[in-house]
């Protein structure tokens, strides 16, 4: 049981790491030699057009205040509107667009690597120095070191264009149609975003089926990186937890070696492993870009590095906070983990 004191402090803990991303975000920004009125309205503008923007933007006032009214929008998710990537359109918005696509696909890719990487980590400890630990370090270390620009093609070349049995891009079928809403107990809902809960919560089962179809390569694309970091550090820490004392006792008190394994160190091996896991997820979410262009996805990465392109400072800002804020709420979520697995943490 997590413990509200350890709760609260945690909870408290994020308020100077917001507020510290957000001054690195504002400082960079404004340090560079990029101005966003010009940006609005083009090489070719006037001076004196360029002012007036100047002045609605607030970009003529003293730099302290422009920080400490860029501090109260964010604190209200309040970013102001795209120049660029979404004209006129508010960035609060594009992001409540892009970011579940980015989020879900994410998400597969963290459940993938889970799901493999955690028994294989464990099955390799288990028989240290076996055929079986061998071929699991070396697909671990593939893992690692295969880079996502040259394994998403690879699986696109043989899994849709050799063997036909995925498509090669895109979130669902093109002949699928997504109503605006989904009804439940009489009142009209927004949709989530995300197409595999969004299919499953209007009751389609042939969209939801076409939404793994297609998300299937890439969340594989990037869960087979994950499942190979999860699994080299499952085996370290089980073999270091396999060693302990407690272990040593239980099997001499005649308990069988799986339920040894699985009651008394699988619980005490996965508290490193959570740390590996939460980072990941972070990771996922910022890094998900090459994916995300290997497979035609639009989310919330690529629509990233083109706003830095086209130095859509408002689009840039707000999507650099909902990461940090994101990745916040992970570890919060690592550090809840963590006293779950071990009560003496939040003590």
């Amino acid at each position: 049981m997590v413990s509200k004191r350890f709760l609260v402090k945690r909870l408290l803990l994020l308020v100077p790491v917001l507020l510290g991303v957000a001054t690195l975000v504002f400082t960079i920004l404004h340090a560079g030699s990029g101005d966003p009125a010009l940006v609005i309205v083009g090489q070719r503008a006037s001076q004196e057009q360029v002012e007036q923007v100047r002045r609605e933007l607030g970009l003529n006032r003293p730099l302290w205040i422009q920080y400490l009214s860029f501090l109260a929008d964010a604190a209200r998710l309040e970013f102001g509107d795209s120049y660029q990537i979404a004209k006129g359109v508010p960035v609060r918005q594009v992001l409540a667009d892009k970011l579940p696509v980015t989020i879900e696909l994410a998400l597969y890719g963290q459940a993938i690597g889970i799901l493999l990487g955690i028994p294989l980590g464990v099955i390799s400890a288990v028989k240290q120095d076996s055929l079986t630990d061998h071929v699991t370090r070396i697909g671990a270390l593939t893992g690692i070191s295969v880079p996502i620009y040259w394994s998403g093609p690879l699986l696109i070349l043989f899994f849709s264009a050799y063997l036909g049995l995925f498509p090669t891009s895109g979130r669902i079928g093109s002949t699928v149609f997504l109503p605006d809403h989904w009804t439940l107990f009489g009142m009209q809902l927004p949709l989530t975003g995300m197409v595999t809960i969004d299919t499953l919560l209007i009751g389609d089962l042939g969209a939801w089926l076409s939404a793994v179809h297609h998300l299937f390569l890439p969340a594989v694309t990037i869960g087979v990186y994950s499942m190979a970091l999860i699994s080299r550090m499952m085996r370290s820490s089980m073999l270091e937890v396999v060693r302990q004392d407690y272990m040593r006792t239980a099997r001499a008190k005649g308990q069988g070696a799986k339920i040894t394994v699985l009651k008394h160190g699988l619980r005490n091996a996965l508290i490193p492993v959570v740390t590996v896991i939460g980072i990941q997820f972070g990771t996922l979410l910022g890094g998900a870009v090459l994916t995300e262009t290997v497979f035609g996805i639009g989310g919330i990465g690529t629509m990233l590095v083109a706003a830095i392109g086209a130095s859509d400072y408002p689009l840039v800002q707000g999507t650099v906070l909902t990461f940090a804020l994101l990745f916040t709420l992970v570890n919060l979520g690592v550090d809840i983990t963590y006293s779950y697995l071990d009560p003496r943490i939040s003590q």
